[in-house]
């Protein structure tokens, strides 16, 4: 069972993930602005860092190693959402989410040759697909970015580095902490850059304080953060060669479906090609024979001895 744990973590993360990527727009529509939706997400972050701590007696790795791992987990995932919304604000979304949502190649190029992490067949193809869909969820034809320049292009190429190596790091950061530890530095991490957010808020503009405005921010950004939570553990138990483009492809491909059938949403043929490649990875990567225990308890080991812990 335990061995199969990593992917229902996974499987958790990919379920809210993708209901948060459906609704998530909703208060910004209604007038929240996105730098206040960063306040609000920063702050749902303190319920599933508590539940994980209650988990372990309240007890905090505060070694310097993991002090330093856990400072840079939590400001590359949040530093990374500050960029982005500098991004949005100088280009296209368009164009802007294809390029981030190939965050997942970082990740695996990492662990692939500095984890001398392995999969079989069907993880290969899954991976393979996975990573061939993730372009197509958020790509829209038509018009090149043009009169926009080269200024968005910087921060978004900024946050696919940055949301790869947190990637990276989070799952060797597994190696040597608790996974409540971690998710406890990166809301701290979160709460850090709430000033930040707040002077980027224009103040002088109207802004929406009723119930579909923070309230239901808060709704969709709690989902976000417990998504957070059980990526942290599945990172501990899985692979991150498998874990993080079965998140990011499934994720997406629940909020294709959810746009499709609650919100309207009319997918385009690249989209629908999206779906169906990461409907096919997801099964490839779900069902990928686990190594067995002594291979899984050596890799680990060899981990360790590598990273300076044995």
């Amino acid at each position: 069972m335990r061995s199969r744990a990593w992917l229902a973590y996974a499987l958790v993360t990919t379920g809210f993930w993708g209901v948060w990527g459906a609704f998530t727009g909703l208060p910004a529509n209604h007038g929240f602005p996105e730098t206040l939706i960063y306040v609000v997400w920063a702050l749902t972050m303190i319920p599933p860092a508590l539940y994980g701590l209650r988990r372990v007696g309240w007890r905090v790795q505060h070694d310097a190693r993991s002090v330093c791992y856990g400072a840079l987990i939590g400001l590359l995932g949040a530093g990374g959402q500050m960029l982005l919304f500098h991004a949005v604000r100088t280009g296209p979304a368009y164009l802007i989410f294809p390029v981030i949502s190939l965050s997942p190649v970082v990740t695996v190029a990492l662990s692939l040759v500095l984890l001398h992490e392995r999969t079989g067949k069907l993880g290969t193809l899954g991976i393979v697909l996975a990573l061939c869909s993730l372009p197509l969820f958020d790509y829209s034809g038509g018009r090149s970015g043009g009169a926009y320049g080269e200024l968005w292009f910087l921060p978004a190429l900024g946050v696919l580095v940055a949301w790869g190596l947190q990637a990276f790091f989070m799952k060797l950061a597994n190696a040597t902490m608790d996974a409540e530890s971690i998710f406890f530095y990166m809301t701290v991490s979160g709460l850090l850059l709430i000033p930040v957010a707040l002077a980027m808020t224009d103040f002088s503009v109207p802004i929406n304080w009723g119930a579909d405005g923070p309230y239901l921010a808060a709704a969709i950004q709690i989902l976000n953060s417990i998504g957070a939570l059980t990526l942290v553990y599945a990172f501990r138990y899985g692979k991150a060669i498998v874990v993080s483009p079965l998140t990011n492809a499934g994720a997406p491909l629940i909020t294709a479906v959810l746009s499709i059938l609650l919100l309207g949403t009319a997918p385009t043929a690249t989209k629908l090609a999206g779906i169906a490649l990461a409907l096919v990875a997801a099964v490839f990567l779900a069902i990928e024979p686990e190594p067995s225990a002594a291979a899984t308890a050596a890799a680990h080991t060899e981990t360790l001895k590598e990273y300076g812990r044995s």
